[in-house]
């Protein structure tokens, strides 16, 4: 353990001055006992402030996920898989899929049942990734281990002496595992005070609140719901005796609307739970499910066909809503949520879907709330003051074509659910350039449904466009317009959220993709070096073999730059799709140096022979590729951060410092620039 300090305390001092070791994750052990038979294996990860480690249920191509095992024993058996907190969920913008990650603290629980009466020791691993806003680490591998006492229960059943509830054990270095936390890198195990709060969760259910808010008044511009004004109006009018009452009514229908709507969010998330929520962004059947309901929805919307509920179900309502009283004005809103469900059904749906597929059991909740709220103010207003109905524009031939408009864009949302089914898949049927050719022939029908040359059944003879539905035409016309380059392999920043990622592409390199456009030379006796590859969209040049990479480079005479990458590093994928693309920086990578991307989260494991021993974590074994270039980075740059970029010559020197995430285009130019010329 010293050595293992000294010596990363020697690279951490001689590289101060560009890189740093990471180490923001600290894991403590502990036992707790349920009955005479059954313990929970107590796994806590304290996590540094600005980090984030990400959860066992991580989608696929998404960043790895944390992981147990635990060595199998007579002495015990597991029951169920590890658990987890709940933790949070957001969409990231670069994996395009929704991901769950810890911040702070973390806990995770693994049931056991004890079948011996002695004490006995368990042990296990587990391996992690923890990134922060600039830059995400290798996956780590970490020992674990825990005591179980001698289960009294089996010895003697009439002992009653009491087991402790909560153990610890020391590992093979005499440290105690809990309550000192594990920590093979470093002899610091002082644990920073946690001081990020839940700022990315807030940011999603405000999101939600949002959207869910404005859809409440798409939903009162529908047929369904804004003639039912005037009539809501007039029912106020004849049961209040005076102003005051007339406005303490009109709050009180309000009020019940929003809890309609809440207590509907209430039963989605009670249902369901924050563990299976969690699980319906990447769950197959589930998008499949929800691609099936809003294509039902849509083309219900289009005038198909209505959503209604059972009339029986509005005549009890209005019965009751006769009544008067408080009771009488809770039916009343009742009635209008059933009544006008054929329209706010789909939107309802739609953003319950949605809310539910975050993974936030609170989603739905806020969904509704911010949905009721908007359907709810207006009718409240208008009610307390009757008086501004003069006000509102006549019913007419306008409030379909809103509804219209709203069935185009669930049908538009529904082929992201089922592109989530063919990414998890892996089927490639709904590839980008498919996903791109759907909604642009939706938003160009949209646009020409607006323009008049689309006639749909509900829809009034058009004798002009006003100039609402003249804009709004133009700008979905400008939107399909807009996604067209995507097809030849345009980055679509705008929308980089629906569609898939590039390289899930029929083409990867883009439409149209030659020798000749490529930057490479054309001819029949051009071949691309043994261990390199093409790096698309962009057609770089480069090696994921260090030593093929150096001898290439020695023989074209060329300086070499390295890339320690990983597959779920976001800030390495913002890089590639920011920077290098850049007219002055991706020259020089295509020409002026041999690039060669090191994957630090590589899972493929080593060849035979090429098993090495770990010179951070003696006694063990590096079993993947991505292990050994991880230790590599570590070891000869003292740092364990992706991105990170080194420029050296053929002696392996560096030509100037290293750098990590570097978004600012002339700054990383510079540093190009800057080695390439220390090498000539």
């Amino acid at each position: 353990m010293k050595k293992i300090f000294f010596l990363l305390a020697f690279f951490a001092l001689v590289n101060s001055s560009f890189a740093q070791i990471h180490d923001p994750v600290k894991w403590s052990t502990s036992t707790q006992k349920i009955s005479e038979t059954e313990y929970d294996l107590i796994v806590t990860a304290t996590i540094e402030a600005k980090w984030h480690l990400y959860s066992q249920n991580v989608p696929a191509d998404g960043p790895i996920p944390t992981s147990f095992s635990f060595k199998t024993s007579p002495d015990f058996k597991l029951i169920g898989k590890t658990t987890e907190e709940k933790g949070v969920t957001v969409h990231d913008p670069v994996f395009e899929m929704q991901i769950k990650y810890f911040e702070n603290k973390a806990t995770f629980k693994q049931r056991i049942k004890v079948l011996s009466d002695k004490s006995f020791k368990i042990a296990g691993t587990v391996e992690f990734m923890v990134c922060d806003d600039a830059s995400c680490l290798p996956p780590t591998e970490i020992d674990l281990a825990f005591l179980i006492p001698a289960n009294a229960a089996l010895v003697n059943a009439k002992d009653d002496k009491e087991v402790p509830a909560i153990t610890s054990v020391e590992t093979k270095d005499h440290a105690t595992i809990s309550p000192t936390p594990i920590d093979k890198n470093k002899a610091d195990v002082a644990v920073k005070a946690a001081k990020n709060s839940n700022k990315t969760s807030n940011k999603s259910l405000l999101t939600i609140f949002i959207i869910a808010f404005f859809s409440g008044f798409a939903a009162l511009l529908t047929p369904c719901v804004f003639p039912m004004i005037p009539m809501t109006v007039s029912f106020f009018t004849k049961q209040s005796k005076s102003k005051a009452e007339g406005v303490r009514n009109a709050i009180i229908y309000g009020v019940s609307i929003v809890i309609i709507y809440v207590l509907l969010g209430l039963l989605v998330s009670f249902i369901f739970g924050a563990d299976a929520l969690n699980a319906l962004s990447t769950n197959v059947w589930f998008n499949v499910i929800f691609f099936l309901l809003l294509v039902v929805f849509a083309v219900s919307f289009l005038g198909a066909f209505e959503i209604v509920l059972p009339s029986s179900w509005g005549t009890t309502v209005d019965a009751q809503a006769d009544k008067g009283g408080i009771i009488g004005i809770f039916f009343m809103a009742l009635a209008l949520a059933i009544v006008s469900f054929s329209c706010t059904g789909p939107i309802v749906g739609t953003l319950l879907v949605e809310a539910a597929a975050g993974g936030n059991q609170i989603g739905p909740i806020v969904g509704m709330l911010g949905f009721s709220l908007a359907l709810a103010i207006p009718f409240a207003l208008f009610a307390a003051f009757p008086g501004w109905l003069n006000s509102l524009p006549k019913s007419g031939g306008w409030l379909n074509t809103v509804k219209v408009v709203l069935g185009f864009l669930e049908l538009a949302l529904a082929f992201k659910f089922l592109s989530n089914a063919d990414l998890v898949l892996q089927l490639h049927w709904l590839e980008r350039e498919v996903f791109l050719a759907i909604w642009i022939t939706i938003f160009l029908a949209l646009a020409f449904y607006l323009f008049g040359k689309i006639q749909l059944p509900h829809d009034s003879p058009l004798t002009h466009i006003s100039v609402g539905r003249l804009s709004l035409g133009m700008l979905s016309l400008a939107f399909a317009i807009y996604m067209i380059p995507g097809l030849w392999g345009a980055p679509l920043n705008l929308i980089s959220a629906f569609p898939p990622a590039q390289h899930y592409s029929e083409s990867p390199y883009g439409v149209g993709f030659s020798r000749m456009n490529s930057g490479m030379p054309s001819g029949e006796n051009v071949e691309i070096p043994d261990g390199a590859h093409l790096m698309p969209p962009h057609n770089i040049l480069a090696f994921n073999d260090y030593e093929k990479g150096l001898a290439y480079a020695k023989k074209v005479n060329k300086p070499v730059m390295i890339d320690f990458t990983g597959y779920a590093c976001v800030n390495c994928r913002k890089m590639e799709q920011n920077v290098w693309p850049k007219d002055e920086i991706l020259p020089i990578l295509k020409n002026d140096v041999v690039l060669i991307s090191l994957y630090v989260d590589d899972k493929r494991p080593l060849a035979n022979g090429e098993e090495i021993e770990s010179k951070l974590y003696p006694g063990k074994k590096l079993k993947y590729i991505g292990q050994k270039w991880s230790e590599f980075q570590i070891i000869r740059y003292g740092a364990n951060a992706q991105p990170f970029y080194v420029l050296m010559d053929h002696n392996e020197e560096n030509l100037n410092e290293p750098v990590a995430y570097t978004p600012n285009v002339e700054e990383y130019h510079d540093w190009l620039k800057k080695g390439i010329a220390n090498f000539k």
